[in-house]
């Protein structure tokens, strides 16, 4: 079979190469899947050059998302082969492959209208979305949530949430493209953040109450001008950085507005409570089979284009989530 190995460390193209391997045998607890999908997500670039804070030795294989078929399962697992699954492969042995051993515990039955695809879009975001919205946020039906970076994987799954529990979903987007997208995805408002001022907009479409829920996956001086349009006793969710700054909050203001800066770590909590997760999980698949989500696929790319993928999801110019097909 065929994987990915990152064999020195630099950008996709010069890190990656393939190379054939024997199928592997699972160990007691885990299981074997015939890999049919992998997302590609921009934590494995920073894996290819050595900047993320794992740092296996080389060589190894990238790749956290995969779906696919169980083709082999060792002792005490409660997973049958031929079960659809998607599953969450940790380093070295990574998901960018044909084939791959997982431990039971990363391994989460699809239903059968799911496409492979879809299940391998599916986790990282859907999850993250759902851990901050509901778990966190605890956001309720005709609440006002404000969606930062809406078109992208965990922003498009925050509005699909939001509006399947009931909330007005604003949304931010760069560009016109962007923009359709999130209106696709349910997003009731959508504001181009380049162009327009987001705050005054919220504000305007919020009768002047402001945000109940800011999902904020950019940082940044996003972060400090959603403080400006939050509604008094809001929750604003730290998801990320992707802006690249790490802001710095005056607590002065967030007493006076009595709005809550919750973080929203949730790789950390699937290690935590893994029974949540599972219970989270299908709740999800629930949501999938009622139509209420689909995850937003950028582009399905062939196992041979993995490394152009990611160069392609360095660029930021794409949305939603890059997928590979390792089926013809």
């Amino acid at each position: 079979m065929k994987s990915w190995f990152v064999t020195r460390i630099g950008e996709p193209n010069e890190a990656l190469e393939m190379k054939e391997i024997e199928r592997q045998v699972p160990a007691k607890g885990e299981v074997v899947i015939n890999v049919k999908a992998f997302a590609l997500n921009f934590f494995d670039i920073l894996q290819c050059q050595g900047k993320y804070q794992e740092k296996p030795a080389l060589p190894f294989t990238p790749g956290a998302e995969v779906a696919g078929v169980i083709e082999a399962v060792g002792e005490n697992t409660s997973f049958s082969i031929g079960q659809r699954v998607l599953a969450l492969p940790l380093l070295p042995n990574g998901g960018f492959s044909e084939s791959v051993v997982v431990k039971e515990e990363d391994v989460f039955p699809i239903s059968d209208e799911m496409a492979y695809e879809e299940a391998a879009a599916m986790f990282i975001t859907y999850h993250t979305a759902y851990y901050g919205l509901i778990t966190k946020a605890k956001l309720q039906p005709f609440e006002n949530l404000l969606v930062h970076a809406g078109s992208g994987g965990v922003g498009s799954a925050a509005i699909q949430i939001g509006k399947a529990l009931g909330a007005k979903v604003i949304a931010t987007a760069g560009s016109a493209e962007k923009i359709k997208i999130c209106k696709e995805m349910g997003a009731d408002v959508v504001i181009k953040y380049k162009e327009e001022d987001f705050v005054q907009l919220v504000k305007k479409e919020t009768a002047g109450h402001g945000a109940d829920v800011i999902f904020d996956p950019v940082g940044g001086d996003v972060f400090h001008k959603s403080r400006k349009c939050i509604a008094f006793d809001g929750r604003l969710l730290l998801i990320g950085f992707a802006g690249g700054t790490i802001p710095e909050a005056p607590m002065n203001h967030a007493l006076i507005k009595n709005y809550s800066l919750v973080g929203v770590h949730f790789g950390y909590f699937r290690k935590l409570f893994p029974e949540k997760v599972k219970a989270s999980h299908v709740k999800l698949m629930e949501l999938y089979k009622t139509e209420k989500i689909k995850p937003l696929i950028y582009q399905n790319c062939t196992f041979e284009e993995v490394p152009n993928a990611l160069n392609q999801l360095g660029s930021r110019k794409t949305w939603g989530k890059l997928v590979v097909r390792t089926h013809r």
